[in-house]
């Protein structure tokens, strides 16, 4: 009987010191087409890394981006490694060509925060 294969990296979200995980609840606010796209992205990731664009793009020192495009819509779930696992640090849809610094930023902090 042939072994299943498991995906390359795991996946999990970032969680706050008071137990939230912003991504999952980010996530369950979105309409379920979209949520259901952004979900097949982020599988193809863990099961195909390592991967480059157009559906992941280095953000530099560490730092991810997952790039779905829906109707017209532009979602970004930026991550970090940690080891075999990715971790989901911040999502949120995108509203001008350049990547908000307030996002990176804030994605940034979470990811120094889970390297504590």
């Amino acid at each position: 009987m042939a072994a299943h294969k498991k995906p390359t990296l795991e996946c999990r979200f970032y969680r706050t010191s008071a137990g939230n995980e912003p991504v999952r609840d980010w996530l369950k606010s979105l309409p379920s087409a979209v949520r259901k796209e952004v979900g097949s992205d982020l599988g193809e990731v863990q099961w195909s890394w390592p991967l480059g664009k157009p559906l992941v793009d280095g953000l530099g020192a560490g730092l991810f981006e997952v790039r779905t495009t829906w109707s017209g819509n532009v979602y970004r779930v930026l991550f970090c490694l940690e080891g075999a696992t990715m971790v989901l640090l911040h999502g949120f849809q995108k509203k001008t060509q350049k990547t908000p610094k307030n996002e990176l930023d804030l994605a940034r902090r979470r990811m120094k925060a889970t390297e504590d």
